[in-house]
């Protein structure tokens, strides 16, 4: 299926710094409550399932592309904000998107 430019245009992908990681023990598959700072669009919260590969204190600090508007959606107790992006390997081990170099939270994607 192909989308059109005015349909990529559409989808509002930021870069964003984890400010904080938690423990989410009531998804129903293994993930992480996020903090994300996106600079001038504040601060948003997420699940993640990157268990399998990240650690909760390596996450701290680091920048991550995300997906912001999206309609909030709830997740078991817990109200998600954004979706942050990664690659789905084998046994959904997903590797996240990141920048090459710093970039400033809250620039977009193009």
């Amino acid at each position: 299926m192909h989308i059109s430019w005015n349909d990529f245009e559409n989808v509002d992908m930021r870069v964003g710094t984890v400010l904080m990681v938690s423990e989410f023990p009531e998804a129903r598959n293994p993930a992480y409550q996020l903090q994300i700072d996106f600079g001038p669009l504040g601060i948003k919260r997420t699940s993640a399932q990157i268990t399998k590969r990240y650690h909760k204190e390596e996450l701290v600090g680091k920048q991550v592309i995300a997906v912001v508007n999206f309609p909030k959606k709830q997740i078991a107790n817990f109200i998600s904000e954004c979706l942050v992006l990664g690659i789905v390997g084998e046994d959904k081990d997903v590797i996240l998107l990141q920048p090459e170099a710093n970039a400033k939270n809250g620039d977009r994607v193009g």
